[in-house]
């Protein structure tokens, strides 16, 4: 056997085609309870990148057969001694050296590049969960990483929602939110508000729960914000938000995203949820996060299934997904890997 590793970008579009294909083909096998893999989204990783990213691919052919691709995220804003990888091959030519050979191939751009550490995710199942293969544990083991940060994706049947249950829990915490009123948007930020997401943003990685993970918080400003929106316009997201409003001050203190594919009406991921450590105890990431979830299917009734993942030792924003309920499905591990 042969396997021949290259780069590409967007510009090679038959590269670009044949790395989808294999993505899609890998999510079919390995979370088939996930939509299909977004031909716009893929396609926009490419056009539209996220602000103050840099992301090189590689793909590997076995045989001349393509097989698989790797993609590395290089952080240029901060973070710059940092990567990220998503590592896929198809799931018909596993088992014969592709995975390896890809690795090694991007540990030696990523030296070349002076980054010190690469971190990946791997999804492996649950004791009372679906079945997930083991092999990308494995794997990661194999290449020396170790595990940083475990979570845990959780799962909202829309048609198993206990509407009664969170009313009465939305009444419950309503009175301890006085002074702080709901505001929603869907798509771009209004401009008024703008800044304040930028902060709250940028606070998620100093307050989210981040295990072993060398992650700085990232310098979010304004133009940033602007930049990941276009991004996610590229990529066919519609996004709900929803904020609390501090009426004193006139901030937004609290926030929470959901947001839909361009490719499949039925999915959503719960997305950023987030409150002003100022301004916790008054229920307002319960709230927040309740009252765009009735955002999001007022507008979006076809949403079947509601996806989200925590950090398992999250147990504050755990709590919130399970009151409104969320139930476990899978395992995620973030793997680093110092270079």
């Amino acid at each position: 056997m042969s396997i021949t590793i290259a780069s590409f970008d967007g510009a090679d579009h038959t590269s670009v085609d044949e790395a989808y294909r294999i993505g899609a083909a890998a999510t079919e096998v390995d979370l088939p309870d996930l939509p299909p893999f977004c031909r716009r989204r893929f396609d926009a990783l490419f056009h539209t990148p996220m602000p103050g990213t840099e992301s090189l691919w590689a793909l590997a052919r076995l045989d001349g057969a393509p097989a698989g691709y790797l993609q590395l995220d290089l952080p240029q804003l901060d973070n710059t001694d940092n990567a990220t990888a998503e590592l896929t091959v198809h799931p018909e030519l596993r088992r014969r050296g592709v995975g390896r050979a890809l690795h090694e191939y991007g540990v030696r751009l990523l030296r070349e590049r002076g980054r010190k550490r690469v971190v990946a995710m791997t999804v492996s199942a649950l004791p009372d969960g679906p079945a997930r293969s083991a092999a990308g544990d494995a794997f990661a083991a194999t290449t020396g990483a170790q595990s940083a940060l475990p979570e845990v994706r959780r799962r909202l049947d829309v048609d198993a929602i206990d509407r009664i249950a969170l009313r009465a829990a939305l009444a419950e915490a309503r009175p301890r939110a006085e002074g702080y009123q709901s505001v929603c948007w869907q798509g771009s930020t209004p401009q008024e508000y703008v800044a304040d997401i930028a902060y709250l943003d940028g606070r998620l990685l100093m307050d989210a729960p981040m295990g072993d993970v060398q992650w700085d918080p990232e310098q979010v400003d304004a133009e940033r914000i602007r930049g990941t929106e276009r991004a996610l316009d590229a990529r066919g997201r519609r996004r709900y938000h929803l904020g609390m409003r501090h009426e004193a001050s006139g901030r937004l203190v609290a926030w929470t995203l959901l947001d839909v594919s361009a490719s499949t009406d039925w999915h959503s991921y719960q997305q950023i949820t987030i409150v002003d450590p100022a301004h916790r105890g008054h229920r307002l990431g319960l709230i927040a996060k309740a009252e765009n979830l009735h955002h999001l299917l007022t507008h979006e009734p076809t949403v079947r299934v509601i996806d989200t993942f925590n950090a398992a030792s999250n147990s504050y924003m755990v709590a919130i997904n399970e009151q409104l309920g969320f139930r476990p499905v899978d395992a995620w591990n973030n793997w680093q890997l110092t270079l």
